[in-house]
């Protein structure tokens, strides 16, 4: 497998160069819609693990509680002209599995029952000028497909249990949509033990009813952040950042800081989790990381985005505090 680091590396740099092949936007162009009915649909099921996630997180065991991740933007090629990727494409499917399910949704598996399904993500470029206005009908497709998955999974899988709701970059925006449309002031917000909305902006009222959270057992809210090198601020910083919720995620309470002493650990590409290696401070709309203490570590000193691991990052973190919030919630809803 890939360095799953320098293989991200090169996202952060996208956004500097703004040509990319395209074509005007057409539906009868869409690749084929997923059928959530199939397992080809999901790319994690709880009894379908890949390889690359038994490796780090053991073969699946059943659980009280169920996540539903959402992966971020791995459609980046600028010479595909395509607006949403082809989920039946090996290359697609393999970047999906082996990266942000292998690397990030790893995380929630201790807590409670993966849920993955593929979907046809909407290409990098709809986050660029002047590709966002014409590829705006991209990212309707991509949450057609997220919202259809979650009706498919309510249905057939979920059977009353509570809900972890977790997702990174475009699948956060995806997320927040989802967590408007079926949580919020809604039946089905009784079930939910926390939305973690990681790498995207989120603002504090963002919902009617579901709250930030502010200490580490809490259930029934959400969680965000945003993550940059430490003393620095992003070109974006006003338009993509600035007055989004910024959660502690070393000690998931109100502090302005994590020091390196409380931090459970990086999950890096070698596979291994370093402890101990980073402290954090908070600031307007981002959490901002000290350079983590890993193997190729130098690699991360030349950028300053830490987008492409905000989840990587506190990976033992997330998972620790996934597993309490899930048990403070069969605790209190059990009884």
């Amino acid at each position: 497998m890939k360095n799953y680091l320098f293989i991200l590396f090169g996202i952060l740099f996208l956004s500097c160069k703004t040509t990319y092949l395209t074509k005007e936007f057409k539906i009868a162009q869409l690749p084929m819609a997923p059928d959530y009915s199939q397992e080809e649909s999901w790319a994690v099921l709880p009894h379908i693990f890949n390889a690359s996630l038994e490796e780090i997180v053991g073969e699946p065991q059943p659980k009280k509680a169920d996540v539903f991740f959402i992966y971020p933007t791995l459609f980046v090629n600028k010479k595909d002209a395509g607006w949403n990727a082809d989920i039946y494409e090996t290359s697609i499917r393999t970047e999906v599995l082996e990266k942000a399910v292998t690397f990030q949704a790893s995380a929630w598996v201790a807590a409670a029952n993966l849920y993955v399904p593929f979907y046809r993500q909407a290409h990098y470029r709809i986050f660029v000028e002047p590709y966002a206005q014409q590829g705006k009908q991209a990212g309707v497709i991509a949450y057609e497909d997220v919202k259809n998955a979650f009706v498919h999974y309510l249905e057939n899988y979920n059977h009353s249990k509570p809900i972890i709701i977790a997702a990174h970059s475009q699948g956060t925006i995806h997320a927040k949509r989802l967590l408007k449309e079926f949580f919020d002031g809604k039946p089905l917000q009784k079930q939910l033990i926390a939305a973690y909305l990681i790498g995207s902006r989120i603002i504090e009222n963002e919902f009617k009813t579901i709250p930030v959270l502010e200490q580490p057992e809490q259930f029934g809210g959400f969680v965000s952040w945003n993550t940059y090198k430490i003393n620095h601020l992003p070109k974006q910083y006003e338009d993509w950042y600035k007055g989004g919720v910024v959660t502690n995620p070393i000690t998931w309470d109100q502090s302005s800081s994590g020091p390196k002493e409380l931090h459970l650990g990086v999950l890096a590409s070698d596979k291994r989790i370093y402890p101990k290696s980073l402290s954090v401070e908070k600031t307007n709309g981002l959490l901002w990381s000290t350079l983590p203490k890993i193997k190729k570590r130098f690699l991360l000193s030349f950028i300053k985005n830490y987008h492409f691991a905000d989840v990587n990052l506190f990976w033992k973190d997330i998972q620790q505090n996934a597993i309490l919030r899930t048990e403070n919630w069969l605790t209190q809803n059990q009884k």
